[in-house]
């Protein structure tokens, strides 16, 4: 593995039932994501970029094959270790935004600086400067009932990346927004993979933001068909015609 590669997956199988009932939602799926570019993986839905998305992020396990992130091979790890390394390392960041009602936009986003360990005073120290980032300066202390969608997505682009995480993984980050909203939802992603030693991984059907992707790889029934640069993806050519 590459010292500038972030994910490596490969060969990866995984299925879900029992015998005559199980549904194989991947079938030796072949995934690499270099650091310091924001990579889309596109596909039907159906097609596995889930399930792929899933077993990047160490929260379920291939039946097999082999995924290393950030150089941790993660069928080596313990389930704690895997607990442990996706809390410092990784930032998750869901179609649903999947906020806490009865927090603060705030307390929202120091979560994972407190589950880090920090004092609750510098987590929302940093958690206010994140918000800032994002476009939400003097919200603070609002709560998630009283935001638009897209500013529910941006508190959780907030705190996906207020423990400056060296991964972010996203899944369907547009989809519930606006053009003008997804558009600055994207380069604000596209930002955070500019930084050294760091990676965005987006899964999506949106055609709208694929010109933010530095890399696109298309899944179609379990796996990975094509992984190559934006500029000269299938994928690409396709949504601008």
């Amino acid at each position: 593995m590459s010292q500038n590669t972030a994910v490596l997956a490969h060969q990866i199988t995984k299925g879900f039932g029992k015998e005559n009932a199980r549904t194989m939602a991947l079938k030796g799926a072949d995934f690499e994501a270099p650091l310091g570019e924001l990579q889309l993986i596109v596909g039907p839905s159906g097609c596995g970029k889930t399930t792929l998305l899933s077993i990047i992020a160490g929260t379920l396990d291939p039946d097999e094959g082999s995924v290393t992130v950030l150089g941790e091979n993660l069928g080596k790890l313990s389930k704690s270790r895997i607990t442990d390394f996706r809390r410092r390392n990784i930032g998750f960041i869901f179609q649903q935004f999947n906020l806490i009602p009865t927090l603060t936009l705030v307390e929202n986003t120091s979560v994972p600086l407190l589950l880090n360990g920090a004092s609750r005073h510098k987590a929302e120290q940093a958690a206010q400067a994140m918000l800032d980032l994002v476009g939400l300066s003097g919200r603070g202390h609002h709560y998630p009932r009283q935001l638009s969608g897209g500013q529910q997505q941006r508190v959780a682009i907030a705190r996906a990346m207020v423990h400056d995480p060296r991964l972010i993984i996203c899944d369907e980050p547009t989809s519930a927004l606006d053009r003008d909203t997804g558009h600055q939802v994207m380069e604000l992603l596209k930002a955070v993979a500019r930084k050294p030693g760091r990676s965005v991984i987006v899964v999506t059907h949106d055609p709208r933001v694929y010109d933010f992707a530095d890399r696109i790889a298309e899944m179609e029934d379990g796996r990975v068909l094509n992984n190559q640069p934006a500029a000269t993806s299938p994928a690409l050519t396709a949504a601008h015609h």
